[in-house]
């Protein structure tokens, strides 16, 4: 088996700066699709990629783009173009190339509708180093001039299929007519449709493949034992949900997983500062010190390990009944390991998971993945958690009545009885044990997250014919908006649904009935996102022209 050290980032050939970044956010070894892809890109070839979201691909392609385009530069130029199906992504892309690529002075531009378009040009014109943008905002700023493409030396297609689903083909095929001959181009996709065979075709060179095999899967019966369930939550309030799910689920045994060694150290810090024992285990820990954290665990004087993937190898302790991803795990793969760990030799066990909403769609793709059901709840309210504690004090008084001997506290009663209704004294007693059983721990409100619904199934596309898509029938919960282009401006259904999607959060799944007539169009959207999709498509164009957008005055009911 390889060991970490030789499959870690080191023998990737990574320039120093990047090296001593991944260090610094306490990444200690590559996913396999950057172990795969990293190499190839490095080498200079272009790369298909087969791999779902949450597989760590972000950093596939963002490491060996920040390796190869010779940072740091003085041309304004862009060097690379990441293109991305949506907004979300586009600045979540951004955020990581920052972040392996400060020690080297790169210069990341987001670029995406539905922001002022000012700052993007301001930027620009001062000079950038790599562009992430979805493709209709992209193709504005070469119509502009604003985004030019001459000292273009790479090119990634992140989530293709997504892409091309959301109407953006005509788009994408702009941009590459538009790139130097020289050049390097990524894709990566989580599916490979028809289209999308047929845009490598078109656009790469003898690409290398590398394909996420799916995840391995715990055994049938290993599953049957194990809970699985999430919960949605806002990133600034994970400590305070962590502690909630600890609280109502009281676990006997767990493991607290993180991404990093610095997530695990202040996540440790945090839990401790809330009363509990917890213990931390990364790759920076000692082999003695985590001989005394294992033994500590498996004694009951620590209640909680918080750990990452790689400190966690071999970690097989008989009481642990559940396993907490605190953040979403980077592969499938990882996800069915973690759990693994309270599903061994016919254990039962819980496994937790946390995200945050942009989170959501990774949860799902490990689900698709790896086959098994990830059941999202609510998350326990201080309701739940306060009716959690009064029963833990009522079994252990229960317990107390059944087993101890109490005759030594009766002359207490007896006194007290004559003074106080026998109910009373029950009473004041009952609070006093569960005061001291921890009831005043912190009851913070934490906001309910409710994602988008999602439709069962994805339609195809938009069929031009009569003008209608019928991709989803409408329902509760949706409204339908005015959008004043329609069939003589030459808008599609795949055109409104690529502008709706690209910017603002909803995907093209969520998009209900589209109807288009001569000079106008109506669009069935959730109720939930109307005002924020009315925003959005206000400050963007639609086959090249400012339109009116509006909630439809009269209703159909």
């Amino acid at each position: 088996m390889t060991t970490a050290n030789a499959a870690g980032f080191t023998d990737l050939a990574l320039r120093p700066e990047l090296l001593q970044a991944l260090t610094g956010l306490g990444y200690e070894e590559p996913t396999p699709i950057q172990r795969e892809a990293i190499p190839q890109v490095l080498a200079g070839r272009d790369l298909v990629g087969q791999a779902a979201t949450g597989t760590g691909k972000t950093a596939a392609f963002a490491l060996p783009v920040l390796n190869r385009i010779g940072l740091p530069r003085q041309d304004k130029e862009p060097a690379a173009l990441v293109l991305v199906p949506t907004r979300e992504l586009a600045v979540q892309v951004c955020e990581a190339m920052h972040r392996y690529g400060r020690g080297l002075g790169a210069r990341v531009l987001p670029v995406y509708g539905g922001q002022p378009i000012g700052r993007q040009l301001r930027e620009l014109d001062r000079g950038v180093d790599v562009v992430v943008a979805t493709p209709g905002r992209a193709l504005d700023h070469i119509a502009r001039g604003t985004l030019a493409m001459t000292r273009l030396e790479m090119v990634v297609l992140d989530e293709a299929d997504e892409m091309l689903d959301m109407g953006f083909a005509e788009d994408i095929e702009s941009i590459l007519a538009d790139v130097p001959e020289e050049r390097q181009i990524l894709l990566f996709s989580a599916t490979m449709p028809a289209r999308v065979n047929g845009m490598i075709k078109r656009h790469l060179h003898e690409p290398a493949r590398v394909e996420l095999g799916k995840a391995a899967t715990v055994g049938d019966d290993d599953t049957a034992l194990i809970r699985q369930v999430a919960y949605v939550v806002p990133r600034g309030h994970k400590p305070a949900a962590l502690g909630r799910v600890l609280d109502v689920h009281a676990p006997t045994a767990a493991v607290v997983f993180c991404r990093t060694r610095e997530a695990v150290d202040q996540l440790t810090e945090t839990l401790n500062g809330r009363g509990y024992r917890a213990e931390a285990l990364h790759g920076g820990i000692d082999q003695g010190q985590r001989d005394r954290v294992v033994g500590r665990l498996r004694a009951g004087t620590a209640d909680l390990v918080v750990a990452t993937d790689v400190a966690a190898r071999g970690l097989d302790i008989e009481q642990l009944s559940h396993v907490v991803n605190y953040d979403v795990p980077s592969a499938p793969d990882t996800y069915t390991h973690r759990i693994g760990r309270v599903g061994r030799a016919g254990r039962e066990g819980v496994a937790i998971t946390l995200a945050d909403p942009r989170e959501h769609r990774m949860l799902k793709s490990i689900q698709r993945v790896t086959g098994q059901r990830i059941a999202v709840e609510k998350l326990p309210s201080v309701a739940d958690l306060r009716a959690q504690r009064l029963e833990l004090t009522r079994a252990a008084l229960r317990e107390s009545l059944l087993e101890d001997d109490l005759d030594r506290f009766r002359p207490v009663i007896e006194q007290l009885a004559e003074e106080f209704d026998i109910v009373e004294v029950a009473l004041a007693a009952v609070k006093l044990a569960h005061e001291a059983g921890g009831a005043a721990a912190d009851e913070q409100e934490i906001p309910e997250v409710t994602p988008y619904a999602q439709p069962e199934g994805r339609d195809g596309g938009g069929k031009e014919g009569g003008g209608r898509d019928r991709r989803r029938s409408g329902g509760r919960g949706m409204v339908r908006l005015f959008v004043g282009a329609g069939r003589a401006a030459g808008v599609r259904p795949q055109d409104l649904v690529g502008a709706i999607a690209g910017e603002s959060r909803l995907k093209g799944r969520d998009i209900g009935t589209i109807e288009i007539a001569d000079r106008f169009s109506l669009v069935e959207v959730p109720e939930s996102a109307a005002d924020e999709v009315v925003a959005a498509l206000r400050g963007s164009t639609i086959k090249g022209r400012r339109a009116t957008v509006r909630r439809e005055r009269f209703q159909k009911r």
